[in-house]
């Protein structure tokens, strides 16, 4: 039987384990096929997000919502990024209080804005009504100023102005039933309070009461894993942690990147890539998972009379992979020097052949082929991480975790699983594989996570590659 919880004082009961949609689309069949693996192990709370996908992932969720029955099924989006299509209609709109972070990227909380997320959530999920709505890091207002001068007391009123006056407009949704709760997901919450930047869930609760007497403020957010438990750990609202304080205010809370570390200046995945004694693949293996594509690419050019994108895109890919540091270095690189330019030349290669039948067939096969060959490259590199998962594995047993032979992703997820007033964790699941092996950290035996966490922090270890 499913150990579902109580996701705070919502009266909703949440599967410990969320489908997080970061990085999910609707253009990818993988992906959807993903999300009803989940479905079908139990799982009923999805967290995604306007910006995610710039959109697409919320169309996958409302799809895929279509096969279950809606009171059934805990959907939380969130608001406040301008990319994508929010900056078009950013820069057209003029809103209010923008924050205007950097090349690329705004970010906004102001009612006006607020309005036009929730709707356009609304429509690409056609859901009937959003269970949880989250401002979705409204600290920009804060890093922005900090990037200029040093943060004051009026600075930090300011912001949580801003919050109350975005409560006060999700109040007005909550009574036109558009949503049903609402919340904060802050990166910052698990920072000590003394931090530039820091935000208290402590002063969100206070802003949510002067929003409303009966306000509907009953979910936060925030990262948490082995090497970031602030959340758990750090005494930073009023002495208490921020877990203790939400199970005392009756607040939900959400765990994302449970398995992402911020380690050092890297990035650690709290995963294994390969199985006991296993050799990372060389060259020649990843020549195999672009080979394909790189056929698929040869039909464009002597079927279609087509063009490929520079030497091809698998080529380039071969030439590019193999001198990524880590998977965090191909994450930050694959949008400028690859995706971007891949639908620069896609949108070239539909001017030219649109309206020809075999054109669509290649171009659906090409879609498919694509997301399968970035998800290989991915594993790829994944697989170079492998030593630095066995020093993770080392380090968490030194920390008490019992002896085990379960995979490390599933230990790490376990960790918080044992933690007291932590309502659901979320998981990044794109395949189904990794659905399974999530799922099943659900069913092993608690440890004394506390314990763990603090004795795991208190340890040197491995950093993520820069």
């Amino acid at each position: 039987m499913i150990p579902y919880r109580p996701l705070g004082a919502t009266g909703l009961e949440c599967h410990p384990l969320g489908f997080g949609c970061y990085r999910i689309s609707d253009d990818n069949p993988v992906h959807a096929d993903a999300l009803g693996a989940y479905f079908e192990r139990g799982g009923n709370l999805i967290d995604t997000s306007a910006n995610y996908m710039d959109g697409e992932s919320e169309v996958l969720v409302g799809r895929m919502l279509r096969n279950h029955a809606r009171d059934k099924v805990i959907v939380v989006t969130k608001g406040g990024y301008i990319q994508g299509r929010n900056m078009a209609l950013a820069q057209q709109r003029n809103f209010p209080e923008v924050v205007r972070y950097g090349e690329g990227i705004w970010h906004a909380i102001h009612p006006e804005f607020l309005e036009t997320q929730v709707r356009l959530s609304a429509e690409r999920m056609q859901a009937g009504y959003i269970d949880v709505y989250l401002l979705h890091n409204p600290e920009y207002y804060l890093e922005d100023i900090a990037h200029h001068r040093p943060l004051g007391p009026a600075d930090y009123d300011e912001f949580y102005r801003r919050v109350q006056s975005a409560f006060r407009f999700l109040e007005s949704e909550v009574a036109a039933g558009k949503i049903r709760w609402y919340g904060v997901s802050s990166n910052n919450y698990l920072s000590p309070a003394s931090t530039s930047g820091h935000t208290s869930v402590a002063r969100t609760l206070e802003a949510a009461e002067a929003a409303a007497a009966n306000h509907h403020f009953r979910v936060v957010q925030l990262p948490m894993n082995l090497y970031e438990p602030g959340g758990a750990l750090e005494p930073n609202n009023g002495g208490h942690t921020m877990l203790e304080f939400c199970r005392e205010q009756g607040l939900g809370v959400l765990v994302n990147r449970p398995l992402n570390a911020s380690a050092g200046s890297g990035l650690i995945r709290l995963a294994d890539f390969l199985p006991p004694g296993g050799a990372a693949s060389g060259p020649g293996e990843l020549r195999e998972m672009l080979r394909p594509l790189a056929e698929h690419e040869q039909k464009l050019v002597g079927e279609l009379g087509g063009f490929l994108m520079g030497p091809g895109i698998a080529q380039t890919l071969l030439d590019i992979v193999p001198q990524l540091r880590s998977p965090a270095h191909w994450e930050q690189a694959a949008g400028p020097h690859v995706i971007r330019p891949i639908q620069s030349w896609l949108g070239q290669c539909r001017q030219n052949l649109s309206g020809r039948p075999e054109w669509e067939q290649w171009q659906d096969g090409f879609i498919r082929l694509i997301n399968a060959a970035l998800e290989s490259v991915q594993r790829f590199l994944q697989a170079s991480q492998q030593a630095v998962s066995n020093q993770v594995r080392v380090r968490l047993a030194q920390a008490g975790y019992p002896p085990s032979g379960e995979s490390l992703s599933r230990l790490a997820l376990n960790v918080l699983l044992g933690l007291e007033g932590l309502s659901c964790v979320l998981v990044g699941m794109r395949r189904a594989e990794y659905v399974a092996d999530a799922m099943e950290a659900v069913d092993l035996d608690r440890v004394d996570s506390l314990s763990v966490l603090r004795a795991f922090s208190q340890m040197e270890g491995p950093e993520g590659p820069a």
